[in-house]
C-alpha cells in the first residue's frame, strides 16, 4: 500500500479551479458564522514532463471557503505569479524552488550568467508564494518567505498584483506568520542579507493605514539584531510578540549564505542551504516594541529547531512565550516528494527512527534581573510553571523550558487572546509522518487534551472563529478542511465546537481539494479589524 497522506495528492491532477461550488451539508452551520476561510499551500507538482523534488515547491494553490447564512461554498484557483506563468508558458519548470533547482541553458553565455549572480550574492527568488495569506492595511497576500508577495482579491482569489518587500524596505526574506495587534496594525520580521549594508534580522511595523495603498508604503522600522555569525544567519519561520516586547529566537538551524550565493554552480539546492549545529546554542532576543531596543539581559537555551510559536504573554515581571520544538531538522527531509512516495512499511522504517516529534515548550523570561545574584539561582517567580532562567557566572541566564505537551504542530489559538495570557491551543496531530490524521486541543492549565479523527481522513490545521459577544476563550467553532484516501468520503469542510470538538457540521465539497499549509479567516463584518488567522 502507498504511504497514507500526500501521495493520492501529488498523483492526481487538479482541475485548473473550482468557482463558487456548493457544498452538501450534514448538520447545521451556525448562522452567525459569516465569511471566509482562504487556504494556501501547494498544489501542482509536475509541468510538462518535469516534476517538483519537494513538497514545498509545488506551485500554490489558493482555495477559499465561504459561510453564508448557513450555507459553504467552495472556490480555488491556481495563484498566477511570474513563475506560474512562466512555468506554464514553457510547459516545464524553469524557475528555481527551495528543493528544486533550475540550472542555466548551456547555450547561453555561462561567464556573463556567472558575473551576474556574484555580483548579486543573493539569488532573485521564486514569487510562488505557497505558505501563508496574510494582511498589511486592507491588503490581502499570498506569502511565502521571500522579498516578494502577490496581492489577491479574496473574493475572486485573482491576482491584483506583485509586491516586492525591497521597494519599501531593505529585507530579502521576511515570514509568512505576521502579528496584528488590537489596533489593525501588522508586525512582522525578515532578513537582510548582502547589499543593504551590514547584515542583521530587521523588525517592522506596517501601520493600519486606511487611506494609503498599499499600506507597505508606510513601513516603519522597529529594531534591527545584528548576526550571531556574519555568514551564517538564523532561519527563522515565526516570532513571538507580547503588548510590550517582540520574541526573536536566533536557533541553531543557520543558512549558509556563500552556499547560497553559489548554489547553481555546486548544483545544489536552496534546502541544502540549510545547517543545523546541534552543539551550539540558542538566543533568545528580547525587543521592547515601543523604543526598538533589545533587553540587555542575555537570555540562551540548548540547541533547538522551532517553525511555529504558539503565543507570548508578560505575567507579573516575566515575558512567558510558548512554541512547537524539535531536536534536529529532520522535519523538512521528511516532506521530499521521493520520500512521501515510498511504501507504508518503507516509509516507517526510514523515517521513524529520525523522527524528531514537535514539542510544545514554555520559556519564561525574567524581566528584572540583579547582576548580584549567586550563580545557579533561578530567577522566575511564578508558580504555575516549572520553566527556569538560571543565572550564570557571565550573568546571562541559561532557559530551561517547561514541556507542555508533546505531538501537536500548526498551533491556533483565540487569537484575541494573542499576547495575552490563554489557556487553550489547537494544533494537528503529528506522530510517525508529517501528514496529520488527527486535530486536537490542549487545556494548557490542567494538560487535558482531547482530538478529533477519522478513518482515512487527513484534516487541515485547525482554525478558531469564537462566537459573537464570547466571553469563555473557548468559546466558538473550529474549521478544518480535510480530505480523504476513501474514494466514497468528497472532501469537506469540517465544523466543530471548540470546547468539546463535537461534531457540528460538515460540508462536503464535489471539487478536488488539496492538502494545504496556512490560512486566514475573513469575517464578513468589520473583515479588516478581526485577523483570526493561523
Amino acid at each position: 500500500m502507498s504511504h497514507p497522506g500526500l501521495t493520492k495528492i501529488i498523483k492526481k491532477i487538479l482541475r485548473p479551479g473550482c468557482d463558487n461550488v456548493p457544498s452538501v451539508l450534514a448538520g447545521c452551520v451556525p448562522e452567525w458564522l459569516q465569511g471566509t476561510l482562504l487556504r494556501n499551500g501547494p498544489g501542482l507538482f509536475k509541468v510538462g514532463d518535469t516534476e517538483y523534488n519537494h513538497w514545498f515547491d509545488g506551485m500554490a494553490l489558493i482555495h477559499s471557503f465561504t459561510f453564508k447564512d448557513g450555507e459553504v461554498y467552495y472556490r480555488s484557483k491556481f495563484l498566477r505569479s511570474d513563475t506560474f506563468k512562466k512555468n506554464t508558458k514553457a510547459n516545464k519548470i524553469v524557475v528555481s524552488e527551495f528543493g528544486t533547482m533550475i540550472y542555466p541553458d548551456p547555450c547561453k553565455n555561462i561567464f556573463s550568467k556567472a558575473f551576474s549572480y556574484l555580483l548579486a550574492a543573493i539569488p532573485d527568488f521564486t514569487d510562488n508564494n505557497l505558505i501563508n495569506i496574510i494582511r498589511y492595511g486592507e491588503d490581502y497576500y499570498a506569502s511565502s518567505e521571500v522579498n516578494y508577495m502577490n496581492q489577491i482579491d479574496p473574493i475572486t482569489l485573482d491576482v491584483i498584483g506583485k509586491m516586492n518587500y525591497r521597494n519599501h524596505i531593505a529585507l530579502n526574506l521576511a515570514t509568512a506568520h505576521p502579528h496584528y495587534d488590537d489596533e489593525g496594525n501588522t508586525y512582522n520580521m525578515g532578513t537582510a542579507l548582502m547589499r543593504f549594508g551590514m547584515p542583521n534580522y530587521v523588525i517592522f511595523k506596517v501601520p493600519v493605514n486606511e487611506h494609503k495603498k498599499p499600506a507597505l508604503r508606510k513601513v516603519k522600522q522597529v529594531c534591527n539584531i545584528p548576526f550571531r555569525s556574519t555568514l551564517f544567519p538564523s532561519y527563522f519561520h515565526s516570532f513571538g510578540m507580547t503588548e510590550n516586547y517582540i520574541i526573536f529566537v536566533e536557533q541553531p538551524f543557520k543558512l549558509d549564505i556563500l552556499r547560497l550565493a553559489t548554489a547553481i554552480f555546486r548544483s545544489v539546492n536552496w534546502a541544502s542551504c540549510l545547517k543545523y549545529d546541534k552543539e551550539d546554542i540558542t538566543l533568545i532576543h528580547l525587543v521592547d516594541k515601543k523604543t526598538g531596543k533589545a533587553v540587555s539581559t542575555k537570555f540562551y537555551t540548548d540547541a533547538l529547531v522551532v517553525f511555529h510559536h504558539i503565543n507570548a504573554f508578560e505575567d507579573d515581571g516575566h515575558v512567558v512565550f510558548d512554541m512547537i520544538t524539535y531536536k534536529d531538522s529532520n522535519l523538512y527531509e521528511m516532506f521530499y516528494l521521493a520520500n512521501l512516495r515510498k511504501e507504508t512499511h518503507e516509509f516507517i522504517e526510514t523515517n521513524k527512527v529520525n523522527f524528531s516529534p514537535p514539542v510544545c515548550q514554555r520559556f519564561v523570561l525574567p524581566l528584572t534581573v540583579d547582576k548580584d545574584t549567586p550563580n545557579g539561582t533561578n530567577l522566575v517567580r511564578l508558580k504555575d510553571t516549572t520553566a527556569k532562567a538560571v543565572m550564570q557566572r557571565d550573568c546571562s541566564l541559561y532557559c530551561l523550558p517547561e514541556t507542555i505537551f508533546e505531538g501537536l504542530e500548526l498551533p491556533g489559538m483565540n487569537y484575541k487572546f494573542n499576547g495575552k495570557k490563554y489557556r487553550y491551543f489547537y494544533g494537528s496531530r503529528v506522530e510517525w509522518t508529517p501528514h496529520p490524521n488527527k486535530i486536537g486541543k490542549v487545556d494548557i492549565v490542567t494538560r487535558k487534551y482531547i482530538e478529533w479523527t477519522e478513518e482515512d481522513c487527513y484534516p487541515s490545521e485547525p482554525v478558531f472563529v469564537a462566537s459573537p459577544g464570547a466571553v469563555e476563550e473557548d468559546d466558538g467553532v473550529i474549521l478544518s478542511s480535510v480530505v480523504s484516501l476513501n474514494p466514497k468520503i468528497s472532501p469537506f469542510m469540517l465544523v466543530l465546537n471548540a470546547k468539546t470538538f463535537e461534531v457540528i457540521a460538515r460540508a462536503s465539497i464535489d471539487a478536488s481539494i488539496h492538502m494545504d499549509l496556512h490560512g486566514h479567516f475573513i469575517p464578513t463584518q468589520n473583515r479588516e479589524r478581526q485577523p483570526l488567522f493561523l
